[in-house]
């Protein structure tokens, strides 16, 4: 079963977090509607589009996706199979699923540290030295501050950027660090999900990071509204 129906955050953090995915699941999905349908009805309608209209299309995309994978792992929405591991008595279920989640905090892990490590200079930050483990930070790094997006123009709540790190030159586009961002911020959201996954596997309050019988949860649940009605 998917979970999301059960899910209920416990702290006022994690209401927090629960709030901020659901809602920028929601605003990014509907503002790739709207870019979407506007740029069409510009092309065929008026003959003209906005030239920037893909490439924030593609931005909205990537950052939806990011923030899709961390909201899986809270409602239990990733596909996995269970061949094997239905085999297994309750205990032996119970230590795979440890085993599992081991590996996959190991992996977002990993993923938070190559997130930084690929954003850091574009916001004329240091990335973190050592290949497994962030050993400090390295020095010299080629600051890639002054990176512009192709096409999206640059807005003016983000001028401050200009002093902040491209030492005082004007950005004729938006600078990468803004869409880049969501990079670091995903992964973080990635290893917070499946800590808090983990935590519940130990106090048994789910008994999987992943759902592995959507299909015949979904025809439960489509025969049980039947009989309702």
């Amino acid at each position: 079963m998917s979970g999301h129906s059960g899910y209920r955050a416990r702290s006022a953090f994690g209401r927090f977090i629960n709030t901020l995915e659901e809602t920028a699941i929601a605003v990014l999905l509907g503002l790739m509607t709207l870019v979407t349908f506007v740029n069409v009805v510009l092309r065929y309608v008026f003959g003209d589009s906005l030239i920037w209209g893909l490439e924030v299309t593609l931005i909205l995309f990537a950052w939806l996706v990011l923030f899709g994978i961390s909201y899986g792992f809270k409602i239990t929405a990733h596909l996995g199979v269970d061949a094997v591991t239905s085999l297994f008595p309750p205990k032996g279920r119970k230590v795979l699923a440890l085993i599992a989640a081991a590996c996959c905090l190991a992996y977002a892990f990993l993923l938070l540290k190559g997130a930084w490590d690929y954003w850091a200079p574009f916001a004329a930050l240091q990335p973190t030295e050592g290949r497994w483990f962030p050993m400090g930070f390295t020095e010299g790094v080629r600051d890639r501050a002054f990176y512009m997006t192709d096409q999206v123009p640059m807005l003016g709540i983000f001028r401050w950027l200009e002093d902040a790190i491209n030492y005082g030159d004007s950005y004729d586009k938006l600078p990468r660090v803004i869409p880049y961002i969501i990079l670091p911020l995903g992964a973080a959201l990635i290893l917070f999900r499946v800590i808090q996954a983990t935590i519940g596997l130990f106090t048994g309050q789910r008994e999987s990071l992943i759902v592995s019988h959507e299909a015949e949860d979904a025809v439960d649940a489509a025969a049980a509204k039947a009989e309702k009605d």
